[in-house]
């Protein structure tokens, strides 16, 4: 299964624009949070097709009520809250914002990957077994709009730099 991991979209529809051929191609989407607006999911669940798409909230997604209505239209759309725990092709997953509880969470050996963002620093590591990932930021901030691409069963990890 491929697996997509983004972050930190921060209203930048147009790096999102780029993203989506690389978001439609895989079997699954997970977003870590700081989306901003509610046109952010809206151009998600568009633009990905049937892939289904699992979204944690950040610090910057203020107004859950409206992304969670403008979400409610997509079928293939799952909005969790701060926390998302979930099973992708036999890995068992976690997605968080935060870097210390992804920390936290790889390092409890429940899960086998955990991905998070909030700092926009792209990261890989291997903690015990598990794949400790934040994608980077696709909003651009710090020069540089990445996404990650991880392969479920190798848990081989493919950067893309917009």
């Amino acid at each position: 299964m491929n697996i997509a991991v983004i972050s930190d979209t921060h209203d930048n529809i147009w790096k999102l624009e780029e993203a989506m051929p690389y978001l439609r191609a895989a079997d699954v989407v997970v977003h870590c949070g700081d989306l901003c607006s509610p046109f952010v999911i809206h151009q998600l669940g568009e633009g990905v097709g049937d892939t289904p798409v699992h979204i944690v909230w950040g610090n910057n997604d203020g107004d859950t009520f409206l992304l969670s209505k403008v979400a409610q239209a997509f079928n293939q759309v799952a909005l969790y809250g701060p926390f998302a725990k979930l099973e992708l092709d036999g890995l068992r997953v976690a997605l968080n914002h935060y870097p210390d509880i992804a920390r936290g969470l790889s390092l409890s050996r429940e899960y086998d990957l955990v991905c998070y963002g909030h700092d926009h620093i792209a990261h890989e590591e291997i903690v015990g077994d598990c794949l400790l990932l934040n994608p980077g930021e696709l909003m651009g901030l710090k020069g540089c709009s990445t996404l990650a691409l991880l392969d479920s069963a190798s848990r081989e990890v493919t950067w893309v730099n917009l």
